[in-house]
């Protein structure tokens, strides 16, 4: 078997009967056997149920009666996502023990839709503090070299898709939390629009910015992970009561015809990007004009007024959930997270007030820059992974973050690979589109990632297996 198959791939040759779902989640296994012991991207595997939902599908194979394209298909869930019976943990102390009696809405769908489970997979402590040395289980490693970062906090997703544990798998995605990940790994991931999937069942963060969305090794495989979880859930607040584009039915298109508006003083001024991410977005932008699309600049305020609301929102909201926990846990808690929830408790009503002021300001204001284009194009990440050892406790606050901006104004954004740098670790760009047009997005992002190649290299990992 190839060591690498696309959920597209896997799925095209388990219908027409030339793949067994129980030899591809054997070799699944296989691999976490092999090399999970550097990359930590797993905390619990989940075998027998791996075998058993492996099974059952190779049985609907046989008798024709495939649920769709996930099905077959080894995946592995955030383990901030409940899942019954089965440990579900935040990679945290304090729920070293916690096995949930419900399926989240999201891990209900997968499974409905006959994809193979094959555990729970890394996270920054409850979705914020990480990478930390001194929890329960280390931080997941990066498989294009394990000494560097795999951002955070969907690690375990972003590392195990990297180095094919799994064909795809969720993150959660509060600040950046998909798209980090998928930067830094060489995925494509995409933070849906807010409301477009469920997060019931998903151990919260920040109520207002928490998205849940997948990642995988290419946007059309996002595309027929994001068709099987979004939907209405009339008991998840945020949740929007409308129909389900068709994610796929536009990837073929191409980018003629397309309005891209490019957000060139997030990347140039605002946080000056490395000399591979820059160049990736001046070949995805003269690609995209080569293709028939229309290319413009587009100017909003600085990023740093984005990310300046969006923190104090997030930490604000973070500290509530942790308020209880915290006063009676409190070293129970890893340093990095325990710190950075301390912070929110000396936010002030009036500050949290002010910050969704100013986000309805900036919400307006990213809607009339979006008026005449179809997406925005900007960078997710600085550059290369940084060592996982040199990641400061406070980057957030040090430098205005890529993703955040998207996060404020609930817009679906996509991370795509565009390239690697100089030392040979994946480089990304951005797409953003208007909400609930991600099948405008994924158009962009398939047309982008089929001409350009990046998806033909995987990392090696010959220095660790």
């Amino acid at each position: 078997m190839e060591p690498f198959l696309t959920i597209t791939e896997a799925s095209g040759l388990i219908a027409a009967k030339k793949l067994s779902p129980v030899e591809l989640t054997r070799h699944c296994l296989d691999r976490v056997c092999k090399l999970d012991g550097t990359l930590h991207s797993f905390l619990l595997v989940t075998e027998d149920r791996a075998l058993a939902d492996a099974r059952a599908a190779e049985g609907r194979m046989m008798t024709g009666t495939l649920k769709g394209p996930l099905d077959g298909i080894p995946i592995g869930h955030k383990d901030i996502y409940n899942t019954a019976g089965i440990r579900t943990t935040a990679h945290s102390k304090l729920l070293e023990h916690n096995i949930p009696a419900e399926d989240s809405v999201v891990v209900a769908k997968w499974a409905a839709a006959g994809a193979v489970l094959m555990g729970k997979l890394a996270t920054h402590e409850f979705a914020m503090g990480g990478p930390s040395f001194d929890l329960p289980w280390p931080p997941a490693r990066n498989p294009w070299n394990p000494e560097h970062f795999t951002a955070g906090s969907s690690s375990g997703t972003g590392a195990a898709v990297a180095a094919g544990l799994v064909l795809g798998g969720t993150g959660s995605d509060t600040g950046g939390s998909i798209r980090g990940p998928s930067a830094l790994c060489g995925l494509a991931g995409i933070k849906p629009t807010y409301g477009l999937s469920s997060r019931r069942g998903v151990l919260p963060l920040s109520q207002t910015l928490d998205h849940t969305g997948p990642m995988a090794w290419t946007v059309q495989d996002c595309a027929l992970l994001l068709q099987a979880m979004a939907g209405y859930d009339p008991l998840d607040p945020a949740s929007a009561d409308r129909p389900v584009a068709d994610f796929s039915a536009d990837l073929d298109k191409g980018a003629k015809g397309l309005r891209i508006g490019v957000l060139r003083q997030f990347y140039e001024a605002d946080n000056p990007v490395s000399a591979a991410t820059k160049q990736g977005i001046e070949d995805a932008l003269t690609l995209f004009r080569d293709q028939g699309a229309e290319v413009r600049d587009v100017t909003v305020s600085p990023m740093m007024d984005y990310n300046a609301p969006g923190w104090v929102i997030l930490t604000a909201e973070a500290y509530a959930v942790h308020e209880p926990w915290l006063k009676e846990r409190f070293n129970d808690y890893g340093e990095l997270l325990r710190d950075r929830l301390a912070f929110g408790g000396l936010l002030r009503a009036v500050d949290y007030v002010q910050a969704q002021r100013r986000r309805l300001a900036l919400c307006q204001e990213m809607r009339d820059a979006m008026a005449d284009v179809d997406v925005l194009i900007t960078a997710s990440a600085q550059g290369e992974a940084p060592k996982i050892t040199e990641v400061p406790k406070w980057a957030m606050f040090e430098k205005p973050g890529f993703t955040m901006p998207f996060n404020l104004t609930g817009l679906p954004a996509l991370s795509v690979c565009s390239g690697y740098g100089a030392g040979g670790l994946p480089v990304s760009i951005q797409i953003v589109g208007k909400p609930f047009a991600e099948a405008t997005v994924f158009r962009a992002g398939h047309a982008y990632e089929t001409a350009m190649g990046w998806r033909n290299k995987r990392p090696a990992m010959s220095t660790f297996q």
